[in-house]
C-alpha cells in the first residue's frame, strides 16, 4: 500500500510543477468541445476506442525505451501497474483530444 501512496504523491508533485500547462490544455480542450458541441455524439465509439487502444499500445511499447529501461527491470508488481497506468492514461488522453476532432469529421 505504501508503494501506491508514494506513486500517487509523486504524480501529484509532478503535476504541481506543470499546473499552468495543464490549465492551458484544459482550456484548449474546453474550447474544442464548445466549437464542436453539436456533433459530439456522432463519433463512432468503436473507432475512437480503436485509436485510443493503438496509442496505448504504442506508448506501452515505447515507454521502457523512453525511460532508458527495459521490461527485464520490471521486477515488482508496482512497476507493471505504473507501466499500465501510463500507457492507459496516454490512450485516454488521446481519446479525449481526438473525440472533438473526430466529431468534426462525422458531422
Amino acid at each position: 500500500m505504501y508503494e501506491i501512496w508514494l506513486a500517487l504523491n509523486i504524480v501529484y508533485e509532478i503535476a504541481l510543477g506543470f499546473w499552468p500547462a495543464l490549465l492551458i490544455l484544459l482550456l484548449a480542450w474546453l474550447a474544442l468541445l464548445a466549437v464542436n458541441r453539436r456533433g459530439l455524439g456522432a463519433v463512432p465509439l468503436s473507432r475512437l476506442l480503436l485509436v485510443a487502444a493503438g496509442v496505448a499500445v504504442l506508448v506501452g511499447i515505447a515507454l521502457p525505451v523512453l525511460t532508458l529501461s527495459s521490461f527485464r527491470n520490471f521486477g515488482y508488481w508496482v512497476d507493471w501497474a505504473n507501466w499500465f497506468a501510463v500507457a492507459a492514461g496516454a490512450g485516454g488522453f488521446a481519446a479525449i483530444w481526438l473525440w472533438p476532432v473526430m466529431a468534426r469529421r462525422y458531422r
